[in-house]
């Protein structure tokens, strides 16, 4: 393996903890049972070993007082017989001191003796000091040799580190202070305890508790993937046999064995899945037989239509030698023929985009002189009613691979949907622009505008705004449905904007190229003229 493999899988290998801590329940679950049953552990340890340690350090106390107090006894004792003894030898400070080193040797603590007492000696800095051969007279604390620098002072304790003489190291202990009154003088005795026992049974218990924290803590993040594991394995094939399901294979169904909770929840997975397969089926079938019914009643009216054709046409042509009334019906029967045919034509263009047999003829396409075609061809109907069409273009060819015919039915609808619902008098403005991805068309009209909700209904089938309001252009009612179908076949968008009194605009976004992805459009939905009304109110 070369540096650079080393170096891309370590780096990666963070993100793939993070893809997994987000992903995964089950991990999750595991790491926060281990943090808490450590943080719990933790703490009882802690606990535990301070307790331990409390009693330890108690009992070491007591048993060193008592010693302390048990060797002072005996000197005192041993200075009372000698001085009462007739015609003994009165005891000397080397009598008194050597008996209590040597016996602190072989007892394992230390002694250091210091004096007589006055106003100007008796600390341990002085000559004459006697201390357990190895002890490090500095171990006794200053605090605690002040207490002593008078005579009759109480005995007092206290924790000190105890230091050796040599490669011994020190260890923590406990010093007595105490005096001792020999003929007419006063003597500073300090036993040093160590308490290294202490110590060593403290880091076996330690050593003992954190070997039994880490095997409990591994035990139970053991027991939390197991337990977790059981429970999310059949949540993970659940979700896994929903994808399925989502992807078409309605067929697939959970394994169902044993009876607990998990078994019932795969149980009524399963009855639900068969539900909505069923569901799903009966409304293919239906859809299949209403694009059939639409495909077929389409076809089927095209021969009478053909022969109610014939015969208008020729009552038409004929109507100059009818009398008025008839002559109208004749107008009438032409007229409601062409917006028949046209229903016709647009609902087999539906029964088509149902079936998915729709298909893209492309080749380059300038989009502005696309729209001056449609807008030259609406002028005179647009003239009827006072409306102006107008179109604002760049200075450059805005070219696009698109359908010719598809994109020009969508400006059609656009434009005439438009100028049926712009008010009489006023502009409707085609704006056409584009990038190096898209291209984009949007028709703004001044008209009554839509009402909050209405821009997603807008494309629907059949769907008016206002029933009662009519259509100048003789529309069918699914222009703007066959507009969207055309668009989203091209891989475009077409959306609507609107508001009431302030008119509407619709915005056709195209792929410069087919097959490329959309990601903008060049034209914003929102017209400027409506920002700026917005931005100064």
């Amino acid at each position: 393996m070369t540096l650079q493999q080393v170096v891309r899988r370590t780096a990666g290998t963070p993100k793939k903890l993070l893809t997994t801590w987000r992903r995964s329940i089950q991990t999750r679950v595991v790491v926060y049972t281990v943090l808490l049953t450590a943080a719990a552990v933790s703490l009882v340890g802690l606990i535990l070993l301070e307790q331990i340690g409390d009693e330890l350090v108690q009992d070491r106390v007591a048993a060193a007082k008592a010693e302390a107090s048990e060797e002072l006894s005996a000197a005192r004792a041993n200075i009372a017989e000698t001085s009462g003894a007739n015609g003994g030898t009165p005891l000397q400070r080397n009598d008194l001191g050597d008996p209590i080193i040597q016996r602190s040797v072989s007892r394992g603590y230390g002694v250091v003796m210091a004096g007589p007492v006055t106003s100007t000696s008796g600390r341990i800095s002085d000559d004459g000091v006697e201390w357990t051969p190895g002890v490090d007279v500095r171990s006794v604390p200053r605090t605690l040799e002040d207490r002593f620098q008078t005579i009759r002072a109480e005995p007092a304790w206290t924790y000190t580190r105890i230091s050796y003489d040599g490669e011994r190291s020190s260890t923590p202990g406990i010093v007595i202070g105490s005096q001792l009154e020999l003929h007419d003088d006063t003597y500073n005795v300090y036993f040093l305890f160590p308490m290294d026992q202490e110590q060593e049974t403290l880091g076996v218990i330690t050593r003992g508790l954190l070997a039994a924290g880490a095997i409990l803590i591994l035990l139970i993040g053991a027991g939390s993937w197991m337990v977790t594991r059981h429970v999310v394995t059949p949540i993970r094939i659940a979700r896994r046999t929903a994808e399925r399901l989502a992807a078409g294979r309605l067929e697939e169904r959970m394994v169902v064995h044993g009876e607990d909770d998990l078994t019932g929840l795969a149980i009524s997975f399963n009855q639900m899945a068969s539900g909505l397969q069923n569901q799903i089926r009966q409304l293919e079938h239906l859809s299949r037989v209403q694009r059939r019914f639409s495909s077929d009643v389409s076809h089927e009216l095209r021969t009478p239509l053909t022969t109610v054709r014939m015969a208008s046409d020729v009552l038409y042509e004929a109507r100059d030698s009818f009398d008025a009334p008839t002559a109208r019906a004749a107008e009438l029967l032409q007229t409601e023929l062409d917006r028949f045919e046209t229903l016709l034509s647009d609902l087999l263009e539906i029964s088509r985009f149902d079936a998915g047999a729709a298909v893209l003829d492309l080749y380059d396409t300038d989009l502005t002189a696309l729209a001056h075609a449609v807008v030259e061809a609406y002028t005179p109907l647009a003239d009827k009613r006072d409306i102006e069409l107008k179109v604002v273009a760049p200075g450059h060819p805005c070219i696009a691979q698109v359908d010719h015919r598809r994109v020009e039915r969508i400006v059609r609808n656009l434009v005439a949907n438009a100028t049926d619902h712009a008010l009489v008098g006023q502009t409707v403005t085609i704006r056409i622009d584009s990038d190096e991805h898209a291209a984009a068309l949007t028709v703004r009209d001044h008209g009554v505008g839509l009402a909050p909700g209405e821009t997603a209904l807008v494309f629907n089938r059949f769907w008016r705004a206002d029933p009662a309001r009519d259509r100048s252009s003789g529309g069918t009612g699914l222009g703007l449905s066959i507009s969207l179908e055309d668009a989203h076949l091209h891989g475009g968008w077409l959306q609507a904007w609107g508001r009431p009194d302030q008119g509407a605009q619709f915005r056709l976004t195209l792929p410069r190229y087919a097959g490329a992805a959309l990601r903008h459009s060049p034209l914003p939905l929102v017209p400027a003229d409506a920002r700026d009304s917005l931005e100064a109110s």
